[in-house]
């Protein structure tokens, strides 16, 4: 592969190849002339005549799957500060067209920060009457027009029929918090702290919105063990205990306005870098009317006092705003703020971890030798416990200091015991 980059009196080209799985030596090489003015050129040499790289039905697949903000021009007002001239694509002399979702059902969405009028991040939601293409499902967060993840675990959120809903949702800032790759975000520091508050507030819009479609799951919480009941309850006071100490604990923190509980990132000692970029988040899910020819709604940037509209047809009836929702509020009525965190098993056999974190909840791994044990002991709770603690360590703490966090962890789940209040149960009739 030949790369070749020109910006302003910097004219610089590099060639590699993949000399094996884990090898992909470099050298630097005269430039060819393939960039006339700004920018970068990439040439790519297949050893094989049936690579799909040259097939460009392939091609134009991937990118549209990959680039797909950058196809559809709800989302042209959003990203023309990074794009002021806007994005073309051509794929053997022929420029690929625009592309709107086409769906029976969209509603707007948009987060501003605090005291901001244009959107920080815009998207919409869909839903059809008959299942989504794979690749359309669940939810794809993207930036500067590159889809970074799609689907529902990342989100941490499932509607009752997930092969008909998907949505997209463009958050430029959110490209200061990606890995290296670029195909993650950071869940540690400040940046991921940024990243963890836009998550929360996606997470509550789109909840707020399956709920008015009346899509919301409720065999969840029916399919949870006995034994998950109880170690919630604890884990909720675990929670609001360390999330002072540990303060990234803190987005798996529901927080209404005004609410005991805040981000750290208001920056109010720690977190100010986060703070200036994620002080307060506001969303607005908006609902539209079903949109003929399977037009799919600009992303709002009015008010949030404004109904959404759908175009180009005439607008329909004014429609109320959908719900607001805050991941961090000015001081008001004190209001308890609620966990976030869930707990879920599964059988993984080939893993040796007790369990994982996936987003917003801990994957109890049902199928270790450990937990087998722990159920013929009756002692879930504890095992249960435990694995949290292992799988919410790396989130909550670099990892020389795990030890310390699972340490601090289970003492506050010991802890949660003496704190229930004597005499809760109602006693039973005869």
């Amino acid at each position: 592969m030949l790369t070749e980059t020109r910006q302003g009196a910097r004219h610089v080209a590099t060639t590699w190849a993949l000399a094996s799985r884990h090898r992909a030596p470099w050298r630097w090489v005269p430039p060819p002339g393939l960039v006339a003015g700004r920018g970068t050129a990439v040439r790519l040499t297949l050893d094989s005549a049936l690579s799909p790289l040259l097939d460009a039905g392939f091609v134009e697949a991937a990118l549209r799957r990959h680039f797909q903000p950058l196809f559809d021009p709800a989302f042209a007002e959003i990203l023309a500060a990074p794009y002021p001239s806007g994005v073309r694509f051509v794929l053997n002399g022929r420029q690929l067209d625009s592309e709107r979702w086409r769906a029976a059902e969209s509603a707007l969405l948009a987060v501003r920060l605090a005291r901001k009028r244009k959107p920080s991040a815009a998207g919409y939601l869909v839903r059809d009457r008959e299942p989504l293409p794979e690749e359309r499902r669940g939810i794809a967060i993207s930036t500067f027009g590159k889809v970074i993840k799609r689907g529902w675990d990342w989100l941490g959120v499932t509607p009752v029929a997930p092969d008909r809903v998907g949505g997209l949702i463009e958050a430029p800032p959110l490209a200061e918090c990606l890995t290296l790759s670029k195909a993650d975000f950071i869940r540690s520091g400040a940046r991921g702290a940024v990243y963890l508050a836009y998550r929360k507030a996606f997470q509550q819009a789109v909840s707020a919105q399956l709920a008015l479609w009346g899509d919301v799951g409720e065999g969840g919480e029916r399919e949870r063990r006995r034994a998950a009941r109880p170690a919630e309850r604890d884990l909720e006071a675990v929670l609001a205990d360390l999330a002072d100490t540990f303060p990234l604990l803190a987005s798996l923190v529901e927080h209404r306005a005004g609410g005991q509980r805040r981000l750290p990132i208001r920056g109010s000692g720690r977190g100010e870098e986060a703070g200036s970029a994620a002080g307060e988040l506001s969303l607005q899910p908006m609902r539209a009317e079903a949109e003929p020819a399977g037009q799919v709604a600009e992303p709002a940037t009015a008010g949030p006092g404004d109904v959404a509209r759908v175009e180009p047809p005439p607008p329909p009836a004014p429609l109320p705003p959908g719900p607001s929702v805050r991941a961090a509020g000015p001081p008001g009525l004190r209001r308890p703020g609620r966990y976030g965190l869930s707990i879920q098993f599964e059988q993984r056999p080939d893993d040796t971890d007790l369990g994982r974190l996936v987003e917003s909840t801990v994957w109890v791994n049902e199928a270790h030798p450990a937990y087998r044990r722990a159920a013929a002991s009756r002692s879930e709770g504890y095992h249960i416990a435990l694995a949290s603690a292992l799988a919410l360590a790396p989130l909550a703490v670099e990892p020389s200091k795990e030890h310390a966090f699972v340490t601090a962890f289970l003492t506050s789940w010991g802890a949660a015991l003496d704190r229930r209040k004597p005499g809760g149960r109602r006693s039973r009739r005869r």
